[in-house]
């Protein structure tokens, strides 16, 4: 990624970190299936030391706080300092004292070797400005032997959370096409894709799971356009080209096309992960 390309990726994370503290809550329950996951190929338990990268504003880092009790401790970080003050209040909040935050980015962590016991991220490498770098990071953090984890999407038309609307909004901007090694939430959806570069950082040991599961939330369309419309930093300036008129409609069409995803007005997408995890060499 271009030192203007991280940039510009940086600002847009730092602008929308309002809105992810906003919906913290249901992106909690959305994706809770994957944080569970990652407990489980992580084999994280009670006592463990454990890192948490691009952990946005808490989650998964305030769930396996909760998971590795009073005796664990839980370091969450992220390059935005919004993204991490929001993970403290929430962490305050929810009255966790094992949970520690630090702004930092992925390739530059300001720990010792050998400090935790594992490493996770929760669908954050793809943004990793270099995810060799930020990898190499983790391991070199991690104890000997220990598992660093990682979750990114799969394919994006396993996910209609997010084609629904790309889809829709592609009536609306030109899409363009998508370029090698950039920095989407798809970077890595091709099974083995994130598994090579775990090995050229240095892992050893190296698994791939597929996720099957479901996004749900008690949310109606109206509350998914909102969140969607909101977090993501490229849709917002998208939609600020619009006039009034074409949002209002732009919302009303996302909408129309996910109803069938909202049994009972509630969401419920039908969504592939895939679960990444390596070990740092003995």
């Amino acid at each position: 990624m271009s030192a203007i390309h991280e940039t510009e990726v940086l600002r847009e994370w730092r602008d929308s970190a309002r809105f992810w503290k906003k919906h913290a809550e249901t992106i909690r329950q959305m994706f809770a299936p994957v944080t569970r996951a990652l407990i489980e190929e992580a084999d994280i338990k009670q006592g463990h030391k454990v890192l948490d990268v691009a952990g946005g504003p808490g989650e998964p880092s305030l769930t396996i706080a909760e998971h590795v009790g009073p005796s664990g401790m839980v370091t969450c970080t992220d390059a935005i300092s919004a993204m991490v003050a929001a993970a403290e209040s929430e962490g305050q909040s929810r009255g966790l004292a094992n949970v520690q935050f630090r702004q930092c980015a992925a390739d530059e962590l300001p720990f010792g070797d050998h400090r935790f016991d594992v490493a996770v991220s929760r669908l954050g490498v793809m943004f990793f400005a270099d995810p060799v770098a930020g990898l190499r990071e983790m391991l070199r953090v991690t104890k000997p032997g220990g598992p660093v984890s990682l979750a990114v999407w799969a394919k994006s038309e396993l996910n209609p959370f997010s084609y629904v609307v790309t889809d829709v909004m592609s009536r609306y901007f030109e899409t363009p096409p998508d370029t090698a090694g950039s920095s989407d939430a798809f970077r890595f959806a091709e099974p083995g894709a994130l598994a090579e570069v775990l090995r050229g950082a240095g892992a050893t040991s190296i698994g791939e799971r597929v996720l099957d599961f479901y996004i749900e939330a008690p949310i109606s369309p109206a509350g998914f356009w909102a969140m969607r419309s909101e977090t993501s930093g490229t849709l917002r300036a998208k939609l600020n080209t619009l006039s009034d008129k074409e949002k209002k409609r732009a919302a009303l069409d996302v909408q129309d096309a996910a109803r069938e995803f909202f049994p009972n007005n509630e969401m419920r997408f039908p969504a592939q992960i895939l679960i990444v995890t390596g070990n740092r060499p003995i």
